[in-house]
């Protein structure tokens, strides 16, 4: 059987890179090599786009220049040797990227130029999804529940007196828990939008929402959505900041994600319906990470959609994905298969 030419591409310019090297590890390890021929696409911190051997440690030392053609003709990678050009035709490409240029549409717009497939969601549902206030926008139009939040563009100061503490000031377009801070007091506002503005010029402050924090994994396109387990960010105290331990492979200092998540039946059910109704109503594909906030009556309110999830050792996504019976291995197979089925239907 001939096999798939896939390219990985990971690393990139936000403040994810070390996580996205380190999802791109797993997809590695999981990968299965009789049916893909995978082709390392590395991207330095600097924006350099290189052909590497995988994303092991020392990637970048002998890597080679390459740069992913938007002519359709060439349909894959311009890679430099030894003063010459040559090209790598790809057949789907994986953007094993988190945050800015990656998860934001311009990775997935260069994607759409080159005519190559390529896994998650596209253009217009990765820049809706990773911008909070739109996505709250979009979300609340289809009648799912959303925090009350205020929009904070570069050249304005909020107006602490009008706010209702406690509030979470977010950079409105960075992944993770990044340059978010929870503020109890007016006092401490423009401190809290300094930190989100290092991330990015629009803020967004949302009003805290009494509640425990569930994920839902989501698998699929249109109607034909798999959702793995629900999990539970269960806090000792502060609130969930992902990614930014020393070393959280061995843990976090105050949460423990519980998979499958101890929340009643009704409850789980509805968490995942509301899951794929936020992923249909942004138009997801592919994959996304869904997060939500449950209430104690029950209710649930949409936190963040990640178009493309860690997918790190110690992940969410596919951690909920295995609880429910698909390992890593098939969730890849499927998002694949989803990414090749999806370029056919746009032909």
């Amino acid at each position: 059987m001939k096999r798939l030419k896939v390219g990985v591409v990971f690393g990139g310019v936000s403040e994810e890179h070390p996580i996205s090297v380190k999802s791109a590890r797993e997809v590695a390890a999981n990968l299965d090599p009789r049916r893909y021929e995978t082709i390392w696409i590395g991207i330095t911190t600097t924006g350099a786009w290189t052909l590497c051997d995988g994303p092991g440690e020392g990637w970048e030392d002998g890597a080679r220049p390459a740069v992913l053609s938007p002519d359709r003709g060439v349909h894959g990678l311009i890679v430099l040797d030894e003063g010459r050009y040559e090209t790598i035709r790809l057949d789907v490409v994986l953007p094993v990227l988190h945050g800015k240029l990656g998860e934001d549409g311009a990775m997935q717009g260069l994607l759409e130029l080159s005519g190559i497939p390529y896994a998650g969601c596209d253009v217009q549902s990765s820049a809706v999804c990773m911008d909070k206030s739109l996505a709250y926008v979009v979300a609340a139009s289809a009648g799912i529940a959303t925090p009350r939040f205020w929009t904070v563009l570069a050249d304005e100061k909020p107006d602490g007196g009008a706010l209702t503490y406690p509030v979470f000031v977010k950079p409105a377009r960075s992944g993770s828990s990044f340059g978010v801070s929870k503020v109890t007091s007016e006092a401490d506002l423009a401190d809290a939008v300094d930190a989100a503005r290092r991330y990015d010029s629009k803020v967004v402050i949302e009003e805290a929402v009494a509640g425990s924090e569930i994920g839902c994994a989501v698998l699929g396109n249109g109607t034909d959505l798999t959702v793995g387990e629900v999990d539970h960010i269960a806090l000792s105290h502060g609130f969930f900041r992902i990614h930014q331990e020393s070393t959280p492979e061995s843990g976090s200092d105050n949460s423990t994600p519980i998979v499958p998540a101890d929340i009643p039946a009704a409850s789980r059910r509805l968490v995942q319906e509301t899951a794929k109704a936020v992923y249909r109503a942004l138009g997801c594909r592919g994959l996304a990470r869904v997060d939500l906030f449950l209430r104690g009556d029950g209710t649930v309110v949409l936190n963040e959609v990640n178009t493309f999830p860690g997918m790190t050792s110690y992940s969410r996504y596919p951690r909920m994905m295995a609880a429910a019976g698909r390992p890593m291995a098939d969730v890849l197979d499927r998002i694949v298969s989803l990414a090749l089925e999806d370029h056919a239907d746009d032909r």
